[in-house]
């Protein structure tokens, strides 16, 4: 029963570590001036939900990562509803906007794995322009290849990480880089 315990909450800080750096990862300019989100609450959620989709890519690809995967998704859906009454949303209101976003990710994610797996950047881009640029009005969809190059190139990187890093709270590539 102490194992178990003891289990949960070492998961709970490789969960919270990596987290941070999800985090710090989509705030990234790069995705706000060259990618052309707009740098507003949804521009901010659709960079989240791009290096959330990444990294559950690249969990996706090893079993010993399935566990991780579904905390981190537990994460993003609390940091959203925190998120969410922290800018105001009323109580009764939050479970049906968390249901919106949840579902927006989740069609972000369908949308996403075929032209990224079969390394189409113009499909990509097309992808990102009829859904992250139209749900995140004010930012610039001229620059959707930008960004579809720039995903490309980080899930490239997140294929690197070893899972031993990761099961550990580490986003670094083999070479011990934290950036694409």
């Amino acid at each position: 029963m102490l194992e178990a315990f003891r289990r949960r909450r070492r998961n709970r800080v490789v969960v919270e570590a990596i987290w941070e750096q999800v985090v710090a990862r989509a705030r990234r300019a790069y995705r706000f001036e060259a990618g052309g989100l707009p740098d507003t609450v949804m521009g901010r959620f659709e960079s989240l939900c791009i290096e959330v989709f990444l990294l559950l890519r690249r969990c996706g690809e090893e079993p010993a990562l399935s566990a991780l995967s579904q905390d981190l998704v537990d994460r993003f859906m609390t940091d959203l509803d925190h998120s969410l009454r922290e800018i105001g949303i009323g109580y009764l209101a939050v479970p049906k906007r968390m249901r919106a976003l949840a579902a927006r990710f989740y069609s972000r994610v369908g949308a996403m794995e075929g032209p990224l797996s079969a390394g189409d950047r113009s499909a990509l881009a097309e992808v990102l322009r009829a859904g992250a640029f139209v749900d995140a009005p004010g930012g610039r969809p001229d620059a959707a290849p930008d960004l579809a190059h720039h995903m490309m190139e980080e899930a490239t990187w997140y294929a690197a990480i070893p899972t031993d890093r990761l099961l550990a709270g580490r986003l670094e590539s083999q070479n011990g880089t934290n950036a694409p």
